[in-house]
């Protein structure tokens, strides 16, 4: 009884996205699936999680300051918000941004900044695992990137080559919280993200 509604339910579902009544699935789905996605948990971290940002932050910034480097462009400027972006896309700026901060406090956390930016990288690169969990099954799902998407894509793929160093790690610390509180909200919302 169970597997004929299954089949009724699977069936009803194909002829509604055929026939245009029911949107196509997002590569992002909020909720948990089979292969383990579950971004919606990540709507808020944890107040112990935020304390280790912070005092990774706090760290950084005192960093940055005894380098004194003066950088004249913004990676991530002021109207940067994913919420500009199709709901698609969200979450592939998030993993490029991701991969970004990600590489960039990884050759800080080499310094001795290393104990103060265990728990952070390990943060981050959770949330970029759960990203890719949370990508299409077939690569041929997604659209190819345009317009804004593709130009954050290009700016963030570029930065460490035209970056300074010192620049490049001032941007990925002063956009720590924003990445943290305002585009995984936003991406871990998935079409509530307004």
């Amino acid at each position: 009884m169970a597997g004929g509604c299954t089949l009724a339910l699977v069936l009803m579902a194909v002829v509604m996205t055929r026939t245009g009544a029911v949107p196509v699935p997002r590569p992002l789905r909020a909720h948990v699936d089979a292969r383990g996605c579950h971004m919606a948990q990540f709507k808020s971290l944890s107040p112990k999680e935020l304390q280790a940002f912070r005092r990774a932050k706090d760290a950084l910034e005192e960093s940055l300051l005894l380098k004194d480097s003066s950088c004249s462009s913004r990676l991530f400027p002021r109207p940067w918000s994913l919420r500009q972006l199709q709901e698609w896309e969200r979450p592939v700026a998030l993993q490029a941004e991701l991969a970004l901060t990600l590489k960039v406090l990884r050759a800080v956390a080499d310094t001795a900044l290393g104990d103060v930016l265990d728990q952070p990288l390990h943060t981050l690169h959770h949330l970029w695992s759960q990203l890719q969990a949370c990508g299409p099954a077939q690569p041929t799902a997604v659209p190819r990137p345009r317009g804004r998407l593709q130009h954050w894509l290009h700016r963030l793929q570029e930065a460490p080559k035209k970056e300074p160093p010192g620049c490049l790690e001032a941007s990925v610390t002063f956009n720590l919280f924003r990445l943290l509180t305002r585009d995984l909200k936003c991406v871990a919302s998935g079409h509530l993200c307004a």
